[in-house]
């Protein structure tokens, strides 16, 4: 569809810059409340992020009560929490359930649809959106392929002024008001390139650097170089059933159980995600950061001493190792890798190296190979209807803003909490603007 061609004298109510699920979930709360809005967007079509998720089985939101909920966005959890209560997870099952598609709880108390795919759910939210249901409701106009530039002149005040790069050559677009939904700098190839962070730190507003964050990390090997070339050939295999144990930026100790993934460099994988923020943390004030691993979180650890000082009757110690303790292949390569022959073959260092198992982690890989970004427009350049400070009318939310949290649905829901919010706050503002 093409560009409206919208005057300085009768600029569009509402454009929102980002077809993600904070953009669309504003723009729906907006079109019920009778208000026109049009979405513009840099891919070919919307939520491809949202689509990428659902993969795997689209995790939707976490059923766990709201107190450890909050908790997961550290320390965002209190500017975050009125956003919550507002849209938290049970609106978010509520409002898959309005465009038809139910919802379970799986054995991690994780939520996804029915069918754990987001393509149905994506479509029959953007025809809700295209076509609502609701007498009162505005259909809502989308324009892809439309690249967000920055701001255009508005010299005459009639409204923000948007620039955009087409296909058909760069265009303006005059709005009411703005909302900014451009997501972090992860998945660069399917739209979230943080290119605006320029873009608006140079109209004055705080933008943090974006980070990694639910991302993988480069180890430092026992010889601090690295995985060997034999450990990498085991590179896309995982560690199953352990217990990630460090420390948060507090020092207090954490610990969570899971699985993830060696990598030719280091790890990845849900355990490490949980631990991310802690980690690139650790790292950014200490050059590195140091983890325990437990292969045998189920084992006793006189037991573990028990065996491994008994006589091994001409086993070798990696055949032991397998057999009584059934460990992987890949947890006894990671013992050869990170121990030396010494403690290898001292039973009482041995055993307490199996249940604490130290790392220690160079870098987070790139942020374009992250599942999520941390950093971005900062808080305190947001009034509480994330309305930009230094800009009226133009507010933000989603990925770009500064807070960040575990894969499990967190991510989802805050990101659709932040539009909902935002999409109240532009209904104020064009009602106080009349």
């Amino acid at each position: 569809m093409p560009l409206p061609s919208s005057s300085p004298a009768s600029p569009i109510p509402v454009a929102i810059i980002g077809a993600g699920p904070a953009g669309l979930l504003a723009a729906q709360r907006l079109s019920a409340a009778g208000i026109a809005v049009q979405v513009f967007d840099a891919m070919p079509t919307a939520a491809r992020k949202f689509l990428l998720a659902g993969r795997g089985g689209l995790n939707l939101t976490h059923s766990e009560d709201f107190a450890p909920f909050l908790s997961r966005y550290r320390q965002a959890s209190a500017w975050l929490e009125p956003l919550l209560r507002e849209f938290g997870r049970d609106a978010v099952r509520a409002w898959a359930q309005d465009l038809g598609v139910e919802t379970f709880i799986g054995t991690s108390a994780r939520v996804f649809p029915s069918s754990m795919k987001a393509a149905p759910l994506l479509r029959a939210w953007l025809h809700r959106l295209r076509q609502p249901t609701a007498a009162s409701s505005v259909p809502v106009v989308f324009h892809m392929r439309q690249r967000w530039l920055g701001w255009g002149d508005d010299a005459k005040g009639a409204g923000k002024v948007l620039r955009f790069a087409t296909p058909e050559g760069e265009k303006t677009v005059h709005a009411q008001a703005v909302l900014l939904a451009l997501g972090g700098a992860s998945w660069p190839r399917l739209g979230s390139r943080g290119d605006w962070v320029g873009v608006l730190r140079d109209q004055g507003v705080k933008v943090l650097d974006l980070e990694a964050a639910n991302c993988g990390f480069d180890a430092a090997g026992r010889a601090g170089a690295g995985w060997t070339e034999r450990l990498q050939e085991l590179a896309g295999q995982p560690l199953k059933n352990i217990v990630l144990h460090w420390q948060d930026a507090q020092g207090k100790p954490q610990e969570r159980r899971g699985e993830c993934v060696l990598t030719a460099t280091g790890l990845e994988g849900s355990v490490l995600y949980a631990a991310s923020g802690d980690l690139r943390e650790a790292i950014k004030q200490n050059g590195s950061a140091s983890l325990t691993l437990n292969l045998l979180p189920d084992a006793d650890t006189e037991q573990i001493l028990a065996v491994l000082a008994a006589p091994r009757k001409g086993q070798s110690l990696s055949s032991v190792l397998k057999k009584r303790f059934k460990l992987s292949a890949l947890k006894v390569a990671l013992l050869y890798e990170l121990l030396s022959p010494e403690t290898l073959q001292d039973p009482a260092q041995l055993a307490a190296s199996l249940q604490h198992l130290p790392i220690k982690l160079l870098r987070t890989r790139p942020v374009a190979e992250a599942i999520s970004s941390a950093g971005g427009v900062a808080l305190d350049a947001l009034d509480e209807n994330l309305m930009l400070r230094t800009k009226a009318g133009v507010f933000c939310a989603g990925e770009m803003l500064d807070w960040e949290a575990p894969t499990g649905g967190y991510l989802l829901t805050a990101s659709m909490a932040t539009g909902a919010r935002a999409a109240a706050g532009i209904a104020a503002y064009l009602q106080q603007a009349r």
